[in-house]
């Protein structure tokens, strides 16, 4: 028989499960026909945690199954002899009940911090049934779609792929070229989801956030068309272009953080420069139409098409490997050229690239941080020809000064901080 576990440590394994218990009862006890609350809960908490003790004492397992098939009855029971009036089947309140149970047995098992935390996850989910419903009505069938493609390249695809250097250089790694695809996705199906919801009831602030987040590129052609079109939108536009090219910053900066924690301090202090800039040019637009209704949302693709990713990733690699060439070659202006080219229509792919080749120790810190400024400020041009082009004279007159601010920033940073460099 194992030996008894000491006094204090058991008292705080019960002390926690019976706070798991009431934790979980308090929202069931909320319902007025609720089978089982506060005390229920409790209880059922401290049972799991006997169960288990009972179990490993005795060295059989099947005392906590028949424990766990106890309650679940017994939760039966309760609904078939008094169903609810709403007609509600209360299959929620018999699971809800059994995870109390099988989280009891965990903590006297060992993993007391885990179950506090899938205790609050599943009070969470308790809680918010009104709103997950809502939000499950609402979406549609591409955001189903959507989410599902996310779904299969995070946890069916990159699983599966080798976490192995190949190629020249051994500058590809189908793993962590899949990753980054992985990460571009699910951060523009977040803004896409976001974008979705709630962008037409809040502004052109959160059009201008979310919709950096999915394409700052495709938000910019969009509203300088509606600027062409609409004379009055032209104000509106140019907030929305401006906060949309501001995210970018915030996106790459937050992007290097995970993937070059080493970079992050260099990268964000020259994204940051162009930050700062963009915002002094943005901070007068945001009164101006604080009383305005509705914005016109742009239409963008579904952020998670595999089509989209595959060709993400593909440019991706080819960046990486033209890179990692280039620098061989060339030293670090052959990346700089690089980062000039590939910036002007994507910057994503130049910058991942470059942060992966600087956490492989094939890149040092002043060229990385300076061929991400050059992708950045590349694609900044790009969006000014962009708006000039499209949205005309009207919107480039408004929304050129907050661009080019951006810009020099950006390079006022980057000669500060890579001057500044050993």
């Amino acid at each position: 028989m194992p030996p008894l576990d000491p006094l204090p440590q058991s008292l705080q394994a019960f002390a926690t499960c019976l706070g798991i218990g009431l934790l979980i009862g308090l929202e069931r006890e909320r319902r007025p026909d609720a089978k089982a609350g506060l005390r229920t809960f409790a209880l059922v908490a401290l049972f799991g945690a006997l169960s288990a003790l009972i179990a490993r004492a005795s060295g059989s397992g099947w005392i906590l199954a028949s424990g766990v098939l106890v309650v679940g009855a017994m939760m039966l029971a309760a609904i078939a002899l008094d169903p609810p009036e709403d007609g509600d089947p209360g299959t929620t309140s018999v699971v809800a009940l059994m995870v109390t149970y099988s989280l009891g047995a965990a903590v006297w098992f060992g993993y007391g911090t885990l179950a506090v935390m899938l205790a609050i996850a599943t009070t969470a989910l308790l809680y918010f049934k009104t709103e997950l419903h809502g939000f499950t009505r609402a979406l549609s069938h591409k955001d189903v779609i959507s989410i599902l493609q996310f779904a299969v390249l995070s946890f069916v695809v990159l699983p599966i792929l080798p976490d192995q250097d190949f190629g020249p250089y051994g500058a590809l790694n189908p793993h962590q070229i899949w990753w980054m695809v992985v990460l571009i996705s699910g951060v523009s199906l977040a803004g896409y989801t976001a974008l979705r919801f709630v962008g037409a009831r809040h502004g052109a602030a959160v059009i201008g956030f979310f919709g950096g987040l999915v394409s700052s590129t495709a938000t910019t052609m969009v509203f300088a068309r509606h600027a062409k079109a609409d004379d009055g939108m032209v104000r509106t536009a140019t907030l929305v272009i401006l906060l949309a090219n501001l995210t970018v910053m915030l996106r790459l900066a937050a992007v290097g953080s995970v993937l070059a924690p080493s970079l992050a301090g260099p990268l964000a202090l020259v994204l940051g420069g162009g930050l700062l800039a963009g915002l002094a040019f943005s901070a007068w637009g945001w009164h101006s139409l604080r009383r305005g209704g509705d914005l016109p949302m742009p239409e963008v693709t579904n952020p998670t098409e595999i089509r989209t990713a595959l060709s993400f990733g593909a440019l991706y690699a080819a960046v990486l490997l033209c890179a990692a060439w280039l620098q061989d070659i060339a030293g670090s202006s052959g990346l700089y050229l690089v980062s000039l080219a590939s910036g002007l229509t994507d910057v994503d792919a130049i910058t991942l690239s470059t942060l992966r080749l600087h956490t492989l120790q094939k890149l040092e810190t002043a060229p990385a941080v300076t061929a991400i400024a050059l992708a950045v400020l590349s694609n900044l041009a790009f969006k000014a020809g962009l708006t000039l082009t499209i949205g005309g004279v009207g919107l480039a007159r408004h929304a050129l000064p907050g661009l080019i601010a951006i810009a020099l920033g950006i390079v006022a940073m980057l000669l500060s901080t890579v001057g500044s460099g050993p």
